[in-house]
Parts: structure tokens; sequence; C-alpha cells
């Protein structure tokens, strides 16, 4: 068994202990109270006539402190049994709802948790958290909010909401859940498991792009003009049936000789109009194997998304009908409009190795493309020099992404504790990993076809 893994079933099982760190800490401090405080009364000490009042001063705070804490530990295991009987009756159970705030541009999912007909612990909480994928969790979150019946003071549920902010930018399937009842102090933990499915998925952010100018080359309407002429293809014959009003110096007679069918050759001819902006972005990887550098190339991944879809979202405000067309295939609802079914697919996406980046980008059909460091020089000069002007190449050096002020960082890590993220520990082992000299070589190459 791999060390990941068993750090992952140790902290699930960890879930079920009833106690946490707080009651060791809380033990040690009362013993040390106890043992160094409570001392008896010398026989100096018997004529001070104040010491009796300050012993009676003490003796009551420290047991009003503990009867408030004996006090919320009961109401927790009371409001857990309580809980413990409604699930049995299959009254109550824990009920979540994922949903999405825009703000400022910026992309927040929240969740929304609730409990009916739950009891919450005098001076203590109800907290929850997920279990997702394959054996990961979410911390925890509480539910403070009340829901009252309607026309009446009652508590229906108790409710809470949090923001939810995992890790990668994709879809997650929901695995399960947990409750928890803990008192004021966080002596006691006491869980219930919750059988819940479902997914949600975390958006792109829109980043700020620079505006470039762009020339349709498919026309599905005759609305927007474009200065230069585009040729339109008949269909795949050239030829049609023929109709009043046709040229009849255009029928084939050969045709009409052998089938007796009066046709005519369709011309080729240039077109004016344009509406269709094909949009393509490559998520191949040319560089290394994700197992190896798997946290670097996830990063990565969270980055070229966003920019991925900042780019698509500015073409949407043009007047065209930009049509993406991803390298990968999904089972998603045809319910979904089209703009939220791309944005569930690049949320989707993966780094992919079977198709490279000349396989997938049409040169006849593709106006706009989107490319990372880790595609394949060789293919982006393939695909410039079969395609004509109006391409447009959007380049995302993924190498930014760990780049750091050295000094500063070493000085940060002295002066303040380093951030506990993820993408923090990997810049600081960025300059040693041998995935950035393979990188940067890559870019190197892109960046000498694209001056």
């Amino acid at each position: 068994m791999k060390l990941q893994q068993l750090k992952k079933r140790v902290r699930i099982y960890a879930q079920w202990i009833p106690f946490t760190g707080n009651t060791l800490i809380f033990a040690i401090i009362y013993w040390a109270l106890f043992r160094f405080l409570h001392q008896p009364i010398t026989k100096e000490n018997t004529s001070d006539a104040q010491l009796p009042f300050v012993r009676l001063m003490g003796a009551f705070v420290a047991w009003l402190f503990i009867g408030l804490v004996l006090l919320s530990v009961l109401s927790s295991l009371i409001a857990w049994l309580h809980f413990l009987w409604l699930r049995q009756k299959n009254k109550s159970s824990l009920q979540i709802h994922f949903y999405t705030e825009t703000k400022k541009e910026t992309k927040q999912q929240f969740l929304e948790a609730s409990l009916p007909h739950s009891l919450r612990p005098i001076l203590g909480f109800v907290k929850a958290r997920l279990y997702y994928d394959d054996g990961q969790l979410t911390d925890k979150f509480a539910m403070h909010s009340s829901k009252l019946k309607k026309k009446s003071l009652l508590r229906e549920a108790i409710m809470g909401k949090s923001r939810i902010e995992l890790p990668d930018i994709k879809e997650y399937q929901i695995k399960g859940g947990m409750i928890f009842f803990e008192d004021l102090l966080n002596i006691v933990s006491l869980p219930v498991q919750q059988n819940l499915g479902g997914n949600f998925y975390q958006a792109p952010d829109t980043l700020a792009q620079t505006s470039s100018e762009f020339s349709p080359k498919q026309s599905n309407s005759m609305d927007v003009r474009i200065e230069q002429l585009r040729k339109v293809e008949g269909d795949l014959l050239q030829y049609k049936s023929f109709e009043a009003g046709d040229d009849v110096r255009r029928i084939v007679w050969k045709v009409f000789a052998k089938n007796r069918a009066l046709v005519v050759r369709i011309p080729e001819r240039m077109e004016p109009y344009a509406s269709k902006l094909n949009f393509y972005a490559s998520f191949y990887n040319s560089i290394g194997k994700e197992t190896l550098y798997s946290k670097y190339f996830a990063e990565m991944l969270n980055t070229y998304k966003h920019n991925v879809w900042s780019i698509y979202n500015a073409l949407q405000q043009k007047e065209w009908q930009v049509k993406y067309i991803p390298d990968q295939t999904f089972q998603l609802s045809e319910t979904l409009a089209e703009q939220e079914r791309n944005e569930r697919i690049i949320s989707n996406s993966q780094w992919q190795n079977e198709y490279p980046t000349s396989h997938y980008f049409s040169t006849k059909k593709g106006t706009v493309l989107v490319i990372s460091s880790l595609c394949k020089a060789n293919d982006i000069a393939q695909i410039m020099d079969e395609a004509d002007n109006s391409l447009q190449i959007f380049y995302v050096p993924l190498s930014q992404i760990f780049k750091q002020n050295v000094g500063l960082h070493w000085l940060s890590n002295i002066l303040f504790t380093p951030a506990p993220d993820r993408l923090s520990g990997l810049k600081s082992k960025w300059i040693f990993s041998p995935l950035r000299r393979q990188l940067i070589q890559n870019e190197k190459e892109i960046e000498r076809l694209l001056r």
C-alpha cells in the first residue's frame, strides 16, 4: 500500500474518533493548573484574612467553567442521540445544494447544507464535511443558521452556507458525508455517517485579456460582413438539380445524356459574409509523464483552463457565433445551454497524450487556437505553414506559474509562516525539478516560432 493511500485511510478512519486534539490539550492544562495552583493553606498563611475569599472565588470560577463545559458536552451528546433516533426513523438526513455566484467576473462555488428537525447543542456546533473522488475530504463547514416553519417561530431545520474551495478546476464526484456534533471547546466531536451522492464542478475564472481582430472562415448567416473574401464550397459533387432561373450554360449535358436528368454545375464563389468562428484549445501534453509530476501538471492545468475560458468568454462578446471544438469527448446533458456546456467541457478537460495539436486543429476551418507550453513545437510549425494569415494563436507559458523571487522567498520563510497551499510548496521546489528544464526548453522553441 502506498504512503499516500495509507494517509487517506488513516484520515478517513480518524473521523470516527469522538475525541479531538483539544481533549488532550485541556486535560493537560487542567492537570497543570490543579497541580501547581491547588496548594494547601500553610501555617504562615492562616492569618491572612483574604486567602479564604481568594480560594472561594477561584473555586467558583473553576466550577463555573467546568459546569459550562459539561453542559455543552452533555447537550452535544443529547443532540447526537436525537439525530441518531431521527435517522433510524428516516426523518432527517444531510441535504446539500451547490450553486455559483459571480462577483466582478469571478465565479465562487458555494455549498448550502441543511439538517431537518435536528437539535443544535447548547453552546456547541453542528458541522459536516464531504467525501469526494477517491477518499478526499473537504474542510468542515458549520451550520449556524435556522430555517423556521411557515407562519411559526419553531425551527424546521438547521442550515449553513459555506464557500467550497477545492484545489482543481474540474468536476468532483460526491461519495458520502459526515456530521459532527461538537461542544463549545471542541473537546468531543460525535460523528454520524451520511450516504450522499451527486457531483459538482469548479468553473474557471475569467481573466483580463487583450483584444484582437478576428476573421471568421465559415458562414451560418448573412449578418456580419468581412473585409477578406472567403471561398464558399458547394455540395460534395459540386452539382445540383436544374431550377427555374439557373443559367442554361451551366447544364451538364453528359449527365443528361446518361441519366436524362438536368443538373447544373455549381461554381466556386467568393462570399463577403461570415458568422461562425471555430475556437480550438489544445490540451496535448508532449512533455514528461503526469504520474511523475502530477502536482505540477495539476497546477498548470488549472491556469491553462482559466486562460482558455477567458479567451472563449471574450470571443462570446463579439457578434459572431463561436463554436468551441474540444479535443476530448464528454457525456453531458443535452439540456445544457451551449455556453454552460462548453464551460463544463473546459472544466473537465485533462492533459492528453493521444491527440497532437496538428491532428486536432483544422487549418481550413479554424480561426483561433490556444496552445500551452506542453504542446510540441513541430506541430505548431506545421500548423503555421498550412494556415493563412487569419489564424490567431494564443500562447500560455506555463513556467510563469512557478516563477518567484528566490531571495524574498527564503526571507519570507524565515520571518513568516509559508502559505499552506499546494502552489506555494511547488514554487519552492520548482528550481530543482527536472520538469523545469524540459518545459523551459520547449517554451523557447515555441516562442521562436511565434515571433
